[in-house]
């Protein structure tokens, strides 16, 4: 009974969010596209006024090389820059605060967050610290909860996969808690977000598959939620079918410029679809073990997945099944269940293909109790999943990712 209210209460707020997305107006970014696009970015910061930006990334991308085109330009136009590349691959609040230390005493006024959802999500965070220094990351957690905008923000994808780029949402790490959470805030939305597929092609095989999956599982929890529109229904309709058509052969072919463009365009649109409907389990508990054990998100997403589709096929299977029928899968003269079925299995399947395992080999036994309790705090009452599960549902399910 008492679960029952429960649920009463969650899809009361499921529905007020729904209404309040409509008429919210989330900015768009604007988008700078196709092969060669990062340099077009210094024009752009520079017809706003800007004077002298600081680059958030990581010291990865900067061994690469990866950002020097962007920062030829920066230099060929007149625009002094600073690099700040401390970021981890879980972006932790020290991050945030030695990024934006850093702002502060440079004088910097702008912000270019360069890189995957890493060092995009850590340069949104570090941009609510610059114009909210009273406010500590930890009380940003949850919804609207940044005060004041935040500087101009720029981000440059590296990865197609987190959607970063033109979401309203932020992920960040407490290490004294090992826990993940999200901020989210209209504030935050970057002005500008560049898609060229050129910084792609030497990605290795193992991001492109898990980032791209990443992608998927955004146009797929924003699909089978229950608070989808028009709009966010079409940008993951179209992720969907994207993904489907190009992952693989950007898995295998990374020098397809066509095949990482289309990869692009799927993130930014299930970035598009997901930041005004929210995501589901398979975030929650993704966010539970790279807080936890630092698993990176895309290939947490990726592993997770198929286990909270199985789960909640059932009430989900309409919309399944129509995400069946847009990827190729299966023709309407097929019944839902056996087109939400296919769908499940050509998930399962890309997951195979691109080396990606069954199970979650860092889980441990003795904290799926806490990972419960956690995904549900996150989840049930933000969240618009097809179906509620209560803390025993939770930890039955996430018992399956054990190695």
């Amino acid at each position: 009974m008492r679960f029952t209210i429960e649920k009463g209460i969650y899809r009361t707020v499921h529905s007020a969010l729904k209404i309040t997305g409509k008429i919210i107006p989330f900015p768009i970014p604007t988008l700078l596209t196709g092969p060669g696009a990062v340099k077009k970015l210094a024009v752009n910061i520079k017809v706003r006024g800007l004077k002298n930006v600081l680059v958030v990334t990581d010291k990865v991308l900067m061994e690469l090389k990866l950002p020097d085109p962007l920062l030829e330009s920066l230099r060929q136009i007149g625009i002094n820059y600073s690099i700040y590349d401390d970021v981890q691959p879980n972006p932790t609040i020290e991050n945030v605060e030695k990024g934006r230390e850093m702002y502060k005493k440079l004088n910097c006024d702008g912000l270019i967050g360069f890189g995957g959802g890493s060092p995009m999500d850590c340069a949104k965070i570090i941009g609510a610290r610059i114009s909210n220094p009273y406010l500590p990351v930890k009380l940003m957690k949850g919804l609207f909860r940044v005060l004041l905008p935040i500087p101009p923000l720029f981000c440059v994808p590296t990865t197609a996969g987190s959607g970063s780029e033109t979401t309203i949402a932020a992920v960040i790490t407490d290490v004294s808690k090992h826990e993940k959470f999200a901020i989210s805030d209209l504030k935050i939305t970057p002005k500008i977000a560049v898609l060229d597929p050129e910084l792609l092609v030497n990605l290795p095989p193992h991001i492109t598959s898990t980032t791209g999956m990443d992608a998927l599982t955004h146009a797929v929890e924003s699909y089978i939620g229950i608070n989808g529109t028009d709009f966010t229904n079409n940008n993951a309709e179209s992720a969907v079918k994207l993904v489907f058509e190009n992952l693989e052969e950007s898995y295998k072919n990374g020098s397809n410029l066509e095949a990482r463009s289309n990869m692009l365009l799927a993130s930014f649109q299930g970035g598009l679809a997901f930041t005004r409907t929210a995501v589901g389990y398979v975030h929650a508990i993704a966010h539970n073990m790279g807080g936890l054990y630092g698993v990176p998100h895309g290939l947490a997403n990726a592993v997770i997945m198929p286990y909270v589709l199985d789960y909640s096929r059932k009430d989900a299977e309409e919309k399944m099944a129509h995400l069946a029928v847009i990827g190729g899968l299966g023709t309407r003269a097929e019944s839902n269940e056996v087109l939400s079925i296919k769908f499940i299995e050509k998930i399962k399947t890309m997951n195979k293909n691109m080396g990606i395992p069954v199970k979650i080999k860092e889980l441990q036994e003795k904290d799926i109790p806490l990972i419960a309790r956690r995904v549900l705090d996150e989840a049930n009452l933000l969240y618009p999943v097809p179906t509620i599960i209560s803390v025993q549902e939770c930890e039955m399910l996430v018992r399956q990712l054990l190695p």
